[in-house]
């Protein structure tokens, strides 16, 4: 068996949009991904007019075939006063799980940041998702229970933003 990690290019977009409407499902979530080709080809590789890729995106193969894929973004600490790298979804197929494809990902991910200048990595899992709980804690990661997430979407998001200064 070969493991191998690679950038995603542009022709990879129906895959990503695959793979993420697999994760999808994984997640319970099945009917929430309004992703598209499209979009994903506008900000994974940037949209044409000047504004670059506002994420990126690795694919991981076994034995040539993709069965996986690690999104991501940098981010930025004040108090650090330097970038971090956040992974927005890491996904296996579940036929090539526990096969080391994760760990790949990961891997590859950690040294993108450290060669980047990054001072962290972070990520969010769902709180019943013991097999990956499980999995980034034998990695040395560790929960940051001390923080909640909190996220505007859709009508709350509209109305602070047409809020006058």
């Amino acid at each position: 068996m070969t493991l191998h990690v690679r950038s995603a290019r542009p022709d990879d977009a129906p895959l990503i949009l695959a793979l993420i409407r697999a994760l999808a499902e994984y997640e319970r979530a099945p009917d929430a991904v309004v992703a598209t080709e499209a979009t994903l080809m506008q900000h994974l590789f940037g949209d044409g007019i000047g504004r670059g890729p506002v994420a990126e995106c690795l694919i991981g193969e076994v034995d040539g075939e993709a069965m996986g894929f690690a999104l991501y973004f940098h981010n930025f600490s004040t108090w650090r006063g330097a970038p971090g790298l956040y992974l927005e979804d890491l996904f296996v197929r579940p036929e090539a799980r526990r096969k080391g494809l994760g760990r790949a990902l990961l891997a590859a991910l950690a040294r993108t940041a450290v060669a980047r200048g990054c001072h962290r990595f972070e990520w969010c899992v769902l709180d019943w998702n013991e097999p990956a709980i499980a999995f980034y804690r034998a990695l040395g990661a560790t929960p940051l229970d001390a923080w909640t997430i909190y996220r505007l979407t859709g009508p709350a998001l509209h109305a602070l933003a047409a809020q006058a200064p």
